[in-house]
């Protein structure tokens, strides 16, 4: 079955943006859940050109500017009243541009009961707390909050069987730098996929001067990097599989952009949301060890709580692998980890980045996204 095109919605986004054809693959029932998982693949239909500087460039360069000063002059404990006051300033426009969708998203995975707008605003301060978080690590020695890290035991417990693990990682708003740190600190060595573009913007500016800086303070808690290029997947696959044949940690981002197939699946009271295929792909096609992360600020700059799910493991994966591509397994595991995503949505949805849909894909006139989609 062929979909309308789409892509960064070309309602919505600069012409700039890239062109995709996404087509369903499969629709996988999964029968002891009673729940489908529908499969897509998504094909580049135009690359779109690399713009040299946009709007948002310089608003993210006033901020790390203005973020790099807080973090060096002001004390910590100003710093969350701060972000707060920053939040507020483009308000009106926020809610007019991205509060509707956002309502629609929240509303029909949490249900109607909840209160929109104060998660909305919460989450735009989140943002801004995230960006400070950067500049806090730039500026370097005056900041050490508190990091717990639960679940690396069963973590460490699963690398004893010697076939690696891969730990997939929502979005939520200290994940990015806070989860990393938590693994590096209690000694775990990752390796984290992610795309040539990470960070705050996919112009030739950003690229040259506003990402780097926020690589290169996830690559202190990082053994290495692998940049994940569509047209070298097969190369980027190849490597995965080296690193957990070595017995290797590999973090996966929740992002669906990145690769060639992504899945969708309800979530909560009548939403869906849309997940990436790779790491169940290698968890069902392998012995690796799959887990689920949810990284959350408990108290702004102050206490942080970075949480691995138990193994996500469906009964099936128990008796053994034959490197074939089971697309129940992989349903089984993708249901697994909508359940865990479910779970951190309820504790803390105000610093989840990336919300889906109150529609399926199929039934949307474009592929409408709520909130940016970060990777890592």
């Amino acid at each position: 079955m062929r979909l309308s095109w789409f892509a960064k919605s070309r309602n919505h986004k600069p012409p700039s943006a890239a062109t995709f054809r996404s087509e369903i693959i499969a629709d996988i029932l999964v029968p002891e859940r009673a729940e489908d998982v529908r499969f897509f693949s998504r094909k580049i239909v135009h690359p779109g050109r690399v713009r040299r500087f946009s709007n948002q460039d310089l608003r993210e360069s006033l901020l790390a500017a203005f973020y790099l000063v807080v973090a060096a002059s002001v004390p910590v404990r100003w710093w969350a009243s701060i972000c707060d006051r920053m939040s507020r300033l483009r308000l009106k426009r926020h809610m007019r541009k991205q509060f509707p969708g956002y309502a629609a998203a929240t509303r029909a995975v949490l249900g109607g009961s909840i209160d929109a707008r104060k998660l909305f605003e919460a989450l735009l301060a989140a943002r801004h707390r995230r960006r400070l978080q950067l500049a806090a690590h730039l500026a370097g020695f005056r900041w050490a909050p508190t990091i717990r890290l639960e679940g690396q035991e069963e973590l460490q417990a699963a690398l004893q069987h010697g076939h690696g693990a891969i730990v997939w990682c929502d979005q939520f708003t200290s994940q990015t730098i806070i989860g990393k740190r938590a693994l590096h600190e209690a000694g775990i060595e990752a390796h984290q996929v992610s795309v040539n573009s990470h960070g705050v913007s996919e112009s030739m500016f950003g690229l040259r001067f506003l990402n780097p800086p926020l690589v290169k303070v996830e690559n202190r808690y990082l053994k290495s990097r692998i940049v994940f290029e569509r047209d070298d997947a097969y190369q980027v696959t190849i490597r995965i599989q080296k690193i957990l044949k070595r017995n290797g940690v590999v973090l996966m981002t929740n992002t669906i952009h990145a690769g060639s197939t992504f899945t969708e699946v309800a979530i909560g009271e009548s939403g869906w949301t849309h997940l990436a295929s790779a790491p169940a792909n290698f968890a069902a096609r392998g012995r690796a060890a799959l887990f689920a992360m949810s990284t959350f600020e408990t108290v702004p700059f102050r206490e942080y709580r970075a949480v691995i799910s138990p193994e996500l493991l469906p009964a099936e994966a128990e008796t053994g692998w034959d490197g074939a591509k089971d697309m129940v397994l992989q349903a089984r595991y993708i249901l697994l980890k909508r359940d865990r995503l479910l779970e951190a949505l309820k504790l803390f949805p105000e610093q989840m980045l990336i919300w889906s849909s109150s529609r399926r894909l199929t039934e949307a006139s474009d592929h409408t996204m709520t909130g940016d989609d970060t990777g890592s």
